[in-house]
């Protein structure tokens, strides 16, 4: 152990977490409120300000979020060779921070868009990278790490749509679009006045040097780790082109399906939004405990069969909108929209948080915020799948698009449940080649 940080790895102010976590966490949940507040405005923005026709909205709106997942892929690789995690996590932030500011200017719409996406390719695989060393490898803490900063990502999620939704649809859009950027901003101060709590930032010709040799992996067992993930990277970005629809053709089907009243009051059509994030926040305890007891009697779920279980979920949950929607007389009740974020979000927990610790854990040495990329690598190609599916809305209707997104992320589930045995060999070959004396590391370890 570094004898500089002794002291910090036993402070335990977090939730008996190291204080880094709660760096890290806030950090990640103002980027988040800055993305979904941003997000969850865009639609409505494009098809009611912008006047842009909804299929060609929702492509859009595919688009820039698969590429807001697919720029990490070069920036993680930037940031393991070049500018480090530190760096590259303060210089995309403020990229990030200046595109949403640009969101204020109708004729710079495209250029704020891209902006963020820029900025986003280096922050967001640079930060949860930085997780895993904050931990000893032996320290049992490391296993719900992950947990609460997938809380983090989702408290912003949840503060995004009340405050930038609120404000872009009662004020005006630029209002919401302001406070998107107000709070990358902050973001940004917490993790620069933070960093004394963070693990070390390795020499980058150390990390270069670790690539290959130093990492005790058998060849044949690394291949079978990343044969494993991108398996499963393909299988998530099948469950996504599903998964993603919340932000595309459920907000249209939230404006226009059901009857928004509540006690003679409309509730804005953004709240909805934050029904997800909501649930994350009060479901994740829940399921912790319960995979706790499990792993005590020795009954958990294999990480591909829990992914595959929270496919199946999302699957019901669209199943029960497109029986709801067919049998509706008019607009259907709101309730029924609460009942689906509900059963959704509880299938997101098996998957999402799973699928970015299982990319953490098998992550070759010296390629932590590049493995994490390649999570997010899964973002991008669910998010263009989703805005093509989108496409098809008007064609289909409502009831048919959700019977056929619940086919989609069935069709996700199944193949996750097919892969079980390749997935648990992977993790057998890392926790064999991890099977040396614990030391604090001071490197290497990520989404909904």
């Amino acid at each position: 152990m570094n004898a500089a940080n002794a002291p910090r790895a036993g402070v335990r102010w977090f939730f008996n977490q190291p204080p880094g976590l709660a760096i890290l966490f806030l950090t990640q949940m103002w980027e988040t409120f800055s993305y979904f507040g941003m997000r969850a405005l865009l639609v409505y923005y494009m098809t009611k300000q912008l006047l842009i026709g909804q299929q060609q909205a929702s492509m859009i709106y595919g688009l820039y979020t698969a590429t807001v997942y697919f720029t990490p892929i070069v920036g993680g690789v930037i940031a393991d060779r070049w500018l480090g995690r530190r760096r590259a996590v303060i210089i995309g932030g403020a990229i990030m921070a200046f595109g949403h500011f640009l969101m204020a200017s109708e004729s710079l719409f495209f250029f704020a868009l891209a902006a963020i996406a820029l900025g986003n390719g280096l922050f967001l695989p640079s930060l949860p990278s930085q997780i895993d060393g904050l931990y000893a490898k032996d320290d049992p803490r490391r296993g719900s790490a992950y947990n609460f900063y997938y809380v983090g990502l989702n408290l912003g999620g949840l503060l995004a749509p009340l405050v930038c939704g609120t404000l872009g649809e009662v004020y005006g859009w630029h209002w919401g679009f302001g406070a998107a950027g107000i709070g990358m901003v902050g973001g940004l101060a917490l993790y620069v006045f933070g960093q004394r709590w963070l693990p070390p930032e390795a020499p980058l010709h150390a990390a270069r040097e670790s690539d290959g040799p130093a990492d005790a992996t058998p060849t044949h067992a690394l291949r079978q780790r990343v044969m494993a993930l991108v398996a499963v990277a393909l299988c998530v970005m099948l469950f996504r082109g599903a998964y993603e629809q919340t932000g595309n053709t459920i907000a249209l089907w939230a404006d226009a399906g059901i009857d928004r009243d509540f006690l003679g009051l409309v509730i804005p059509m953004t709240w909805f939004q934050a029904l997800n994030p909501l649930l994350v926040i009060a479901l994740t305890p829940v399921l912790v405990a319960h995979w706790v007891r499990q792993a005590r009697r020795g009954r958990e779920p294999t990480p591909a069969r829990k992914m595959a279980m929270g496919a199946f979920g999302v699957g019901a949950a669209f199943a029960m909108l497109a029986v709801v929607d067919a049998s509706a007389q008019g607009q259907a009740s709101w309730i029924w929209l609460a009942l689906f974020f509900l059963v959704l979000t509880t299938g997101e927990l098996f998957i999402l948080p799973v699928g970015l610790g299982l990319f953490a854990r098998l992550a070759p040495k010296g390629h932590g915020a590049t493995t994490i990329a390649g999570w997010f690598f899964t973002s991008f190609g669910g998010n263009l799948l989703a805005g093509a599916l989108g496409m098809l809305w008007t064609t289909f209707g409502p009831a048919a698009f959700f019977g056929a997104m619940a086919l989609v992320a069935a069709a996700a589930g199944t193949l996750l449940r097919l892969l079980d045995g390749a997935v648990g060999r992977a993790e057998a070959g890392n926790i064999s080649a991890s099977a040396t004396p614990a030391i604090r590391a001071p490197e290497h370890a990520q989404s909904d």
